[in-house]
């Protein structure tokens, strides 16, 4: 299955969207930081002082929500699930019925953080 000239130009379009993102949210940054610079430039000249300022915020941290391996759990769960119903269901010839199983590292991943939600939750009361 080839690819089309309108395909490649989608693709383009759409990588060319992203490079003009990041370069106007730099150009957007390197602009406050001159304005922040010109601003103390002349406060020095001045004679004010002022104190240090980070650059980039300092971002807070946030409490973690105890319920994310539950969540991340049955999300793993349904996809494992989901993918094995498929390869049963959709590709039942012979040759491809021993490909069902592939999916259950993730099934086992997903039953693992749910029963590791549930007995953390259990300890914590």
């Amino acid at each position: 299955m080839g690819h089309s000239l309108g395909d490649a130009l989608i693709v383009t379009a759409i990588a060319a969207a992203i490079v003009a993102y990041l370069y106007f949210k730099h150009l957007a940054r390197q602009q406050r930081l001159d304005i922040i610079h010109k601003e103390r430039l002349v406060a020095m000249e001045k004679g004010i002082p002022l104190p240090e300022l980070p650059l980039d915020p300092a971002a807070v941290p946030r409490v973690p929500d105890p319920r994310e391996p539950l969540m991340h759990g049955i999300v793993w769960t349904a996809l494992a699930s989901g993918a094995m119903v498929m390869l049963l269901l959709l590709w039942p010839e012979a040759n491809n019925m021993m490909l069902w199983p592939l999916p259950l590292p993730l099934l086992f991943l997903g039953v693992g953080l749910i029963l590791y939600y549930a007995l953390a939750s259990n300890r914590a009361r």
